[in-house]
């Protein structure tokens, strides 16, 4: 496992067969807690752009993002992806990217299918050092709505003219792209539905959604309240398309550091000593 205090401000993480992109912001995990950003599901470490910087100025933690497989820098893992490919992700990589940075506690961050992959791993893996969620246009079934989207993605990527755009941000741009649109348009996908994944969860989740969100309605928000036991925060951002931190970052940044601040340091959080234990629910 790597030394929390040799992790560079940016690399790579090798996890076998694995080899992830990452940018470090800020204090260590042994030092402070680490808020872990998971990006979208054409996203990395890049098209976060500056958020992950003014997260961690805005609340003293840390602050680490990388890239999935196939995005970014970090090269391509298992293709085809299968229609599994969030849950894969949720139980398979991400307790082990956690394990590679020796987090000790925090929050995870999502936006979109990142924010999907955080519910489900909140909400099958018990590891006590998780202290919360920021789930932004998240994803916990699939609707007609985003979908449609989705084929348009994959009408404008096949014209040139959505690839172009995204060549500027990943090594292999149409792996990444087959990546995400592939097993969404899947015809199995269309049952995908992770909604009983939420009634497990046990910390307190922010929920940020644009009610102009393009890929999701705001049932996705709705069914956040409805199936969880743990407190539940939700912040509906008027005129908001799919990406709030870039068309509102003020807003986004606000209300989200407002959430971060008050679990970590008005809850004592941050000064609570790790808890060692991870299981499977």
């Amino acid at each position: 496992m790597t030394s929390p205090a040799m992790l560079a401000d940016q690399g790579f993480l090798d996890i076998a067969p694995l080899r992830l992109e990452y940018r470090m912001i800020g204090p260590r995990p042994d030092t402070a807690p680490t808020i872990v950003m998971l990006h979208e599901g054409l996203g990395s470490v890049a098209l976060w752009n500056s958020f992950p910087d003014a997260i961690a100025k805005a609340t003293g933690a840390g602050v680490f993002a990388y890239s999935r497989a196939g995005y970014g820098k970090s090269p391509p893992g298992k293709m085809p992806r299968t229609t599994s490919f969030l849950d894969e992700e949720a139980r398979e990589v991400l307790p082990r990217v956690l394990a590679a940075i020796g987090f000790r506690r925090g929050l995870l961050l999502g936006h979109s299918d990142g924010a999907s992959i955080a519910a489900i791993y909140a909400g099958s893996i018990q590891d006590h050092r998780v202290r919360g969620l920021v789930l932004i246009a998240p994803h916990f079934f699939t609707e007609e709505k985003g979908l449609a989207e989705i084929r348009r993605a994959g009408k404008s990527f096949a014209t040139g003219a959505l690839r172009e755009r995204l060549a500027p941000w990943h090594a292999d741009v149409d792996a990444a792209f087959r990546s995400w649109n592939e097993p969404w348009l899947h015809p199995d996908f269309e049952k995908w539905d992770i909604t009983e994944a939420l009634g497990y969860i046990r910390v307190p989740i922010l929920v940020v959604q644009g009610d102009e969100d393009q890929y999701g309605t705001l049932r996705q928000v709705e069914v956040v309240q409805e199936e969880c036991f743990c407190p539940v925060e939700t912040a509906i951002l008027p005129g908001i398309r799919h990406v709030p931190y870039r068309e509102a970052p003020d807003l986004t940044l606000k209300t989200v550091s407002a959430f971060i601040n008050r679990l970590l340091r008005d809850h004592h959080e941050a000064e609570l000593p790790a808890k060692s234990g991870i299981a499977a629910s």
